[in-house]
C-alpha cells in the first residue's frame, strides 16, 4: 500500500512531487496545503485565473454558478465544478475531473480524470488517476471515538498518527453509489466496491468488495 503500489501512472497530478517524496500516501495529507501555496503562484497566468487569494482555476475549466471555493485550491484544465459544490480549501483537483453538484472537498488531491459526480464527501483523502465515486459516496475522515486513524490489513494495524484521514483510492478504482468508506480505507488499483457498501481496511488490487467479509478477485 505504498505510493508506488497505488499510483501506477507517473505525472498524472500536479501533486506528483508529493508522491515521489513520501513513501505512504497518508504522509501526503498534512503537506497538501503548503504544497498548493508553493506551486500556485508559479502557475502560468496565461493559463490560470486567480479570482481570489490562493485560488487558481485553469481558464479551460467549467465552473458553474452557485459554488463555494476557498483557498488554497487549484482547479485543473477542462475540469467541471458543478452547481452547489463546496470546496473548503486545501484541494488540488487535476485535469478533466468532475466535482459534482453538492459535492464537498476538503484537504484532498484528485488526480487527473477523477470523477466525484454527485453528493460526495471527500475529506482528507487522495483519489488516484481515473478513480470514480458514485452518487452519495462518503469518504469518512474522523473516527467516532476521535482516536488516531490506523490502516488495517487483515490483523495488522499500521498507525498513521493522523486524527483526520479519509480514504486512499488507487488508479482506476470504482466505488458504487451510497457507499461509505471508513477512516483509513485503502483501495488498491482497479479495485471496485458494490453500491451500499461499508468499507473498512484494505481492498486488494483487482478485487471486488461485495460485502463485509466477501471480497473476491476479478475474473
Amino acid at each position: 500500500m505504498k505510493n508506488r503500489d497505488l499510483f501506477l501512472e507517473p505525472n498524472t497530478s500536479l501533486a506528483w512531487p508529493l508522491v515521489e517524496e513520501t513513501e505512504y500516501p497518508w504522509e501526503m495529507l498534512p503537506k497538501i496545503k503548503d504544497f498548493i501555496l508553493s506551486i500556485g503562484p508559479s502557475l502560468p497566468s496565461d493559463e490560470y485565473d486567480n479570482p481570489q487569494e490562493n485560488v487558481w482555476i485553469h481558464k479551460s475549466a467549467k465552473v458553474y454558478p452557485n459554488n463555494y471555493i476557498a483557498g488554497p485550491c487549484i482547479i485543473g484544465p477542462e475540469t467541471e465544478v458543478r452547481p452547489n459544490a463546496f470546496i473548503r480549501g486545501s484541494a488540488l483537483v487535476g485535469k478533466q475531473c468532475v466535482v459534482g453538484n453538492a459535492t464537498e472537498l476538503k484537504n484532498c488531491i484528485l488526480f487527473d480524470h477523477v470523477q466525484t459526480p454527485h453528493y460526495n464527501y471527500v475529506g482528507d483523502s487522495i483519489l488516484g488517476h481515473y478513480a470514480h465515486t458514485g452518487a452519495g459516496v462518503i469518504l469518512s475522515n474522523v473516527k467516532s471515538d476521535k482516536t488516531l486513524v490506523v490502516v488495517r490489513d487483515g490483523q495488522r494495524q499500521i498507525p498513521t498518527g493522523l486524527k483526520k484521514f479519509g480514504a486512499i483510492l488507487g488508479d482506476h478504482v470504482e466505488v458504487g453509489c451510497n457507499s461509505v468508506l471508513c477512516p483509513g480505507s485503502i483501495l488498491m488499483p482497479h479495485a471496485s466496491v458494490y453500491p451500499l457498501s461499508r468499507v473498512r481496511g484494505l481492498v486488494k488490487a483487482r478485487h471486488i468488495f461485495k460485502a463485509e467479509g466477501k471480497i473476491v478477485e476479478r475474473t
